[in-house]
């Protein structure tokens, strides 16, 4: 017995020193990774990331009053407060997660010790902290500027990570309190469908603020977070129920909720039917997002800033009330006028030349236009048979419609056939903005920026028919003449500018030799005196108060400018309007305020460009001739009596119409708002029949 004692002892101090020898050589590897030796390990996050984390924010874009527009982001992550956050969130992530989180400092050994035990049951558990995996998501350490030499050793690279996640969650305990520690890491996890940290996700599962979030809601989201894919309850709905009930069992082992509440609760789907993954196509005022990107772009560069991971809050003039209007009214009226489009054209092509005949090569030059088109010749070369294939061969896809509440359809066509039936809607462009103060108060590019990116506000150009006789009248009335002044309706004769005598005709093709005063010609529309003037101020003054007002495009200086046949956008005619309501004064369109960083603090402010353009007296004249439009026998504007605001509000305006109906204009002014719409077909060639629909008015 003596013996095996001793063999006994000797085994236990063999053990001993073991123990001993292995808790130094772990000592000592923690310790090596921690300081880098050798430079074999690779980095450790420093102190002064430590103490102040990044994470990839989505900045965002707020209205004049505090509604969220949209974001610019990689990874769609947007912070809340530890108070901002349901304790059913938070109880759920302790139990399913780390029911000891407030016991340990960073590194919980029994649950690491445990490790072996779940993964021989099969169960996804494992040992890693809350802490431990905010280091993870913080820092990423398993690679690029975190990995050294060693890492190309296959067992050893899990150890050296694991001690890198162990040390890095320490410090984390260290400065942070574990109310901070809970809530960084809700910020930052991801749970999958392009949502990143809990506002994010709450908003697009359940439509819903974090604070709000139920019990299932709550314990759905934490299951999420163990497989993302695999837990979606929109793709995996029993998955994501079965993996709810789990997470809600440990909530009641652990304590966090009754076990009749669980039974009562573990019976019920999950409901997602106000399921939602934000990206570009969404929110308000998609296009003016857009227009906006490319100016925050220049913006970020020049400041050293990241649009879309540093978390920027920016405001804009845009009132949310204004643009929902605008983009609800602005749909019904072009589902109207769709309709009547379709009925004008039936089965016919409506792309026609100036002789009425419809254009044969137009969609063949319209599909080459398209980047589908420029990948497949990048692909094929020169092989137009193998290019004619693809693009003719039916495929599924999702096109945009009037005829659903959402706006599209499931169909299958060929790609051309998808160029040929986009091409015949029409499309718009609408402008709200305050003359006063230049805030755009509604910007509606077009139909729908899912399917129609083309901003046709700013970006796109058209003739602006009648509504650039304004600037003519402004320029007469500069010169000298009144609104009370008489002009005879007779045929003018100018010089065309090329040598060719050129006579413009009335809608109506009436001479009649009535005489009229300019504020009657101009609520009329009469195109014979808008002629009459521009030959008595000349197209050079024209172009030059028309540059006064604002409008920056290429003007052509002859006669025939006097009935807006050189080409301008939607934003440079408001900005001119808005000046005769302004008292001369021109004030840009403005749509951008401030710029803050993620903390609040203002990075930047931007001014609205302003200056005198045209005497005050000139202005109110300018206002009252505009008025004649609603006022005068005959005017244009006439309809707009009909709407219940033109009884309580002073208000004029002008309408356009080019050649062929190709582009339809209205530009109304009030005190306290000028706005701006333009309708047509996506090229001059698409276009009404007749006068019957396609006028401005």
């Amino acid at each position: 017995m003596k013996i095996e004692s001793g063999k006994y002892a000797v085994i236990i101090k063999r053990l001993w020193i073991g123990a001993g020898a292995a808790l130094v050589l772990f000592v000592f590897f923690v310790f090596a990774v921690s300081v880098n030796l050798f430079y074999l390990f690779g980095q450790m996050p420093s102190l002064k990331l430590l103490e102040n984390p990044k994470s990839d924010l989505a900045s965002e874009l707020y209205t004049a009053d505090g509604k969220l527009m949209g974001k610019y982001f990689t990874q769609n992550r947007s912070p809340v407060e530890y108070e901002q956050i349901s304790p059913n969130v938070i109880k759920a992530l302790l139990a399913a997660e780390d029911v000891r989180f407030y016991k340990h400092s960073g590194v919980d050994f029994k649950a690491t010790l445990s490790l072996p035990y779940y993964m021989l049951k099969g169960d996804s558990k494992g040992g890693s902290t809350i802490s431990q995996q905010l280091a993870k998501n913080l820092f990423a350490m398993r690679g690029g500027f975190y990995a050294g030499p060693l890492y190309r050793v296959p067992g050893l690279r899990i150890l050296i990570i694991k001690a890198k996640e162990w040390i890095t969650a320490i410090h984390l305990e260290r400065n942070y309190a574990k109310e901070e520690i809970v809530t960084m890491y809700l910020n930052t996890v991801e749970f999958g469908s392009n949502a990143f940290g809990i506002k994010v996700a709450a908003k697009t599962f359940f439509d819903k603020l974090p604070s709000e979030l139920t019990v299932t809601e709550g314990a759905t989201l934490v299951g999420i977070v163990n497989l993302p894919t695999r837990f979606n309850p929109v793709a995996h709905p029993q998955a994501s129920k079965n993996r709810r009930n789990v997470v809600m069992a440990q909530m009641v082992k652990y304590g966090y909720l009754p076990e009749r509440e669980f039974d009562r609760l573990k019976t019920q789907d999950i409901d997602v039917s106000r399921y939602s993954v934000e990206n570009q196509n969404k929110g308000l005022a998609p296009y003016l997002r857009t227009v906006l990107q490319d100016v925050l772009l220049r913006w970020a560069d020049a400041k050293g800033y990241d649009l879309y991971s540093d978390g920027l809050k920016i405001h804009t003039t845009i009132d949310s009330r204004t643009q929902r209007y605008a983009e609800e009214t602005v749909a019904t009226h072009m589902k109207d006028q769709q309709n009547k489009f379709f009925q004008q054209w039936g089965s016919k092509n409506p792309w026609v030349d100036k002789d009425k005949r419809e254009i044969k090569t137009y969609i063949q030059q319209a599909v080459r236009r398209t980047p589908r088109y420029r990948g497949l010749k990048e692909r094929y070369g020169d092989d137009e048979q193998a290019i004619n294939r693809v693009l003719n061969a039916p495929v599924k896809m999702r096109v945009f419609t009037w005829n659903t509440p959402a706006h599209e359809k499931d169909t299958t066509m060929s790609p051309v056939d998808s160029v040929r039936y986009y091409k015949r809607f029409l499309q718009t462009g609408f402008l709200s903005m305050d003359p006063a103060t230049g805030w755009v108060k509604a910007w509606v590019g077009g139909i729908d920026y899912k399917y129609f990116k083309y901003d046709h506000v700013r970006q796109g150009r058209r003739q602006p028919g009648s509504t650039f006789k304004p600037i003519v009248y402004a320029t007469a009335i500069d010169n000298g003449f009144k609104p009370c002044d008489e002009v005879l309706n007779i045929p003018v004769t100018l010089d065309g500018g090329d040598g060719k005598a050129w006579t413009p005709n009335n809608f109506d093709n009436n001479f009649d030799g009535e005489t009229m005063t300019l504020r009657q010609a101009l609520g009329r529309s009469v195109n014979t005196i808008a002629a009459y003037l521009m030959g008595k101020v000349g197209p050079t003054r024209v172009v030059e108060m028309a540059k006064r007002l604002g409008i920056t495009s290429p003007l052509d200086a002859v006669p025939s400018l006097a009935l807006g046949t050189s080409d301008v956008t939607l934003y440079e005619m408001l900005g001119a309007y808005s000046t005769f309501v302004n008292g001369g004064t021109y004030t840009e369109p403005y749509f951008l305020t401030r710029i803050e960083d993620k903390y609040g603090n203002v990075l930047q402010e931007f001014p609205v460009r302003t200056y005198e353009a045209i005497s005050e007296e000139t202005a109110y004249l300018m206002v009252h001739m505009l008025r004649g439009s609603v006022q005068e026998r005959g005017g244009t504007s006439m309809k707009l009596h009909s709407y219940a605001f033109g009884r309580k509000t002073e208000f004029g305006g002008k309408t356009g119409t080019t050649q062929d109906y190709a582009d339809g204009w209205f530009i109304g002014i009030t005190p306290g708002l000028v706005s701006g719409l333009w309708v047509g077909g996506d090229e001059p060639s698409i276009h009404f029949k007749n006068s019957t629909y396609g006028q401005g008015g």
